[in-house]
């Protein structure tokens, strides 16, 4: 593998854990302030985070290559509001979507068409999770924050439906 590739990757690999980070983060101020489903919600694009930073040291370490660990700051404690924690949701997906793309490209340059194909998974699950969180955000900017509108969106996301995620099959 290309040496700028797999440094890409293993610095890309603190997104994906600094992501996982923040949302653990968020997920407590959730439970704090009394959001079940949002938290729920939260915790699995966490979980979510720590799959995806698998998939990438799988990748290097069936490649024979080293994985770097680097340190990851601490999350924030506390939000203004919901709507910040959706906010913060879409930026950490927006960074690690930006990242994704330029290690795809890098990876095109080279023609390292083991890392195009694992990329290419990466890229289809970044429009999946985009998608996700600024649904969440449009609906928290439609319905509001506090008070019926914000428990609506909450019960919903408890019952398991995800804002702007498509149905099975589709």
């Amino acid at each position: 593998m290309d040496s700028q590739l797999h440094d890409g990757l293993n610095t890309h690999l603190r997104l994906e854990f600094q992501a996982w980070y923040d949302y653990l983060g968020m997920t407590n101020w959730l439970e704090l302030h009394d959001l079940p489903g949002m938290a729920t919600w939260v915790k699995q694009q966490s979980v979510d985070e720590l799959t995806h930073a698998q998939k990438i040291i799988d990748h290097l370490l069936e490649r024979d290559l080293t994985v770097t660990l680097n340190s990851i700051p601490q999350p924030p404690k506390d939000w203004a509001d919901v709507k910040a924690v959706a906010e913060n949701v879409l930026s950490n997906e927006q960074m690690v979507t930006a990242s994704i793309e330029a290690l795809y490209t890098r990876a095109e340059q080279v023609a390292d068409r083991p890392t195009i194909l694992m990329l290419q998974w990466f890229i289809a699950e970044q429009v999946e999770e985009e998608n996700a969180a600024r649904a969440l955000l449009g609906r928290l900017k439609l319905a509001g924050d506090q008070g019926v509108g914000l428990l609506m969106i909450d019960q919903e996301l408890a019952s398991g439906t995800v804002p702007g995620a498509m149905p099975e099959g589709e």
